[in-house]
């Protein structure tokens, strides 16, 4: 079988060598032919397996050499938007890491490059791929929650310092935002992958409440209104003062509540239920503990499988551009509340 052929564009993106250890899992379907330094061309990660592959310093001169099949976009999120839509526009699949893009407007051309061209399209979103996760979906679908009345979210990580406050992802102009756009955005996007419903409004406090100065945030508070009348919440930030992240959803309904680790281990569900009689509905759900290398162990394989396959059965992925630029909207729309002080209307559908 003829193996997919791959660019790799963005060589020291923070997530750059962990994507392309994973892609070591998939040998025997596809390998890496080019690389674009990307970023501020730096090549400090490279691993000397890629050392003689064709790198070209700009999209443009890798499309013009065109011996590939697709392209791992590993680009800041100023880079990505006109990358992917270069590289779809060829009709190269596309890959790219999230967010994607500082806006949901600056998305909006890959969006059109994709469905014009009808590339495959994936996203870095691999939380979606979570055995958890698939199971907190299914039981909103089968109605164990009953009525839904909360969902909160916590996400606390490293502390600005560890990377330095004059890393690219915390330059306003180059990524966008903060701790909201590079991290949160993953929270945000499973949110709306689980509950399956419309946001209607946002408010919103984001700061920098570390002791580093920055001019993103590096967390703060946001508040979301579903549809339904549920109510969310998510704090977190760069907060941490060591290589460390804390983690925790708890989603509340009228006839079940669960806790979702997903750092204990390979994750945990604690479900709590009602008692109809004698016992009451108590249950730890634990996953199998993941030893899988690359960025995002099992998850990754998982989302690069389906890449793969919808390259080959030409559907769309469990991520799609869309539901990428729902999660970039909701992104726009937290920033607006944080700036005006005020809930901010809006419906942002899910967009699976």
């Amino acid at each position: 079988m003829t193996k997919l052929t791959i660019a790799f564009l963005g060589i020291d993106h923070p997530h750059g060598a962990a994507w392309r250890e994973l892609l070591r899992h998939f040998q025997d379907k596809l390998q890496i032919v080019a690389l674009v330094p990307g970023l501020q061309g730096t090549t400090s990660s490279l691993e000397e397996r890629f050392a003689d592959l064709p790198m070209f310093p700009t999209v443009e001169e890798l499309v013009r050499w065109g011996e590939f099949d697709a392209a791992i976009v590993c680009l800041s999120s100023q880079e990505t938007p006109a990358a992917a839509t270069q590289l779809a526009r060829a009709g190269k699949h596309l890959l790219v890491e999230k967010p994607g893009a500082r806006t949901a407007q600056e998305w909006q051309p890959v969006i059109e490059a994709v469905q014009s061209q009808k590339v495959a399209f994936q996203s870095g979103y691999l939380w979606r791929y979570d055995e958890a996760v698939e199971r907190l979906r299914k039981m909103r679908e089968h109605g164990r929650f009953g009525r839904l009345i909360s969902v909160e979210m916590l996400y606390v990580t490293s502390d600005i310092r560890r990377r330095g406050a004059d890393h690219y992802l915390f330059d306003r102009e180059v990524s966008g935002g903060g701790f909201f756009h590079w991290l949160a955005c993953h929270y945000l996007d499973l949110l709306l992958y689980v509950v399956n419903e419309p946001v209607v409004g946002v408010t919103a406090r984001l700061d920098v409440f570390g002791g580093t100065p920055v001019d993103v945030e590096d967390g703060g508070a946001v508040l979301l209104d579903l549809k339904s009348g549920a109510l969310v919440s998510l704090v977190g930030g760069y907060w941490l003062p060591r290589w460390t992240g804390e983690a925790q959803w708890t989603i509340r309904g009228s006839e079940r509540w669960v806790h979702w680790k997903p750092q204990a281990g390979a994750g945990l569900l604690e479900i709590h239920g009602p008692q109809p009689h004698w016992y009451a509905m108590e249950e730890t759900f634990r996953l199998p503990e993941d030893t899988t290398s690359g960025y995002g162990g099992y998850r990754g394989i998982r989302l690069v499988d389906d890449w793969l396959n919808a390259i080959s059965e030409k559907r769309p992925c469990r991520n799609t551009p869309r539901s990428t630029g729902a999660t970039l909207s909701l992104l726009d729309t937290i920033y607006q509340a944080a700036q005006t002080g005020r809930r901010v209307e809006c419906h942002i559908e899910p967009s699976l």
